[in-house]
């Protein structure tokens, strides 16, 4: 249902969620998330343009969220990377039907109503204090964040 980008931005902005204390480089997110540094580049530029973090230029910069992470849904992120394509009309395309979807997609449009929902209640904060379960993000990985972004 979503994408690698989408897992990847959810896992960058939880990252950064976690370390809120100072910025953190591509590279640092790279090695955290455990996702190609390239490839995190490209989901941090597309992050930043949405505005869901910024960046911060020189020797103690980094990126960092853009708001509080109590402030920022996990559907904040899903709609700045890939936005849940609601069925608003027929995807059939049948004239008659129009906006009046036919019970399977008035169904199926119910539940990406309801994910939105829930995505939409669920902030970054809420996902790093659940102690209930496992850490998010890459389990057992460790990073020793390097010492130029300290």
């Amino acid at each position: 249902m979503f994408s690698q980008t989408l897992e990847y931005a959810l896992r960058a902005v939880v990252s950064l969620a976690q370390h809120v204390s100072k910025p953190l480089t591509a590279q640092n997110l790279s090695e955290l998330t455990q996702v190609p540094a390239s490839y995190m580049s490209k989901v941090l530029q597309s992050l930043g343009k949405e505005g869901i973090i910024h960046a911060t230029r020189g020797i103690r910069g980094g990126y960092s969220l853009a708001r509080p992470a109590s402030e920022l849904s996990i559907l904040d992120v899903i709609n700045a990377i890939e936005p849940i394509k609601r069925i608003r009309t027929c995807p059939l395309g049948i004239k008659s039907h129009g906006t009046n979807l036919c019970p399977l997609h008035h169904r199926m449009d119910a539940v990406l109503e309801s994910a939105e929902e829930a995505f939409g209640k669920t902030t970054l904060a809420d996902l790093i204090a659940d102690s209930s379960r496992s850490t998010p993000l890459c389990e057992g990985r460790r990073v020793q964040l390097s010492v130029t972004n300290k």
